[in-house]
């Protein structure tokens, strides 16, 4: 098994492209990906390196096969697993997790994923208890808010928000 499958942490990177307003302002891209390589450019001298890099152009099919799909398969065979996204406000996160419309991000293709894999063990079993918990967790100037739980008209957070699972 290669080391990047078997690592406990792995870091990726995603560059997103230039937003419309900052093309109009003529803002530049300063950072590159070195192709084949995790490799990331900074303007001309300063390299860094990750398990892996994303340029623009990379699909979110791309993203996830490479990041996320392999620890789906683990978490359906009992390991915990955990995909955190951080960078500042505006850098992509939201669009790597969720995608855009049709397009998906990670959280829509990892959902899919976990309950055809879920579907496969109930059919090779008749004794699967099968429990999903999942947090989506917000970490906003210095506080932790769970996106999943609900809110009543104060404010105040609730019980957690809880949605019917078939199986087919």
């Amino acid at each position: 098994m290669t080391a990047h499958l078997t690592a406990v942490v792995r870091v990726a990177v995603r560059i997103r492209p230039l937003l419309p307003k900052e093309v109009l302002h003529h803002h530049r891209v300063c950072v590159r990906v070195v192709p084949g390589t995790g490799q990331v450019m900074v303007g001309e001298d300063r390299c860094f390196y990750f398990d892996n890099a994303f340029g623009p152009s990379v699909s979110q099919d791309e993203v996830y096969e490479s990041c996320v799909h392999l620890l789906v398969e683990r978490l359906v065979n009992g390991e915990n697993a955990t995909v955190f996204c951080y960078g500042q406000t505006g850098s992509g996160k939201m669009y790597t997790l969720g995608g855009r419309s049709q397009e998906g991000g990670i959280i829509d293709r990892a959902a899919q994923d976990l309950f055809i894999y879920l579907a496969e063990k109930t059919k090779e079993s008749d004794v699967v208890d099968v429990t999903v918990k999942v947090s989506y967790i917000e970490v906003y100037k210095e506080e932790l808010r769970d996106l999943l739980q609900r809110e009543d008209e104060r404010g105040n957070m609730g019980n957690q928000l809880f949605l019917p699972l078939l199986i087919f």
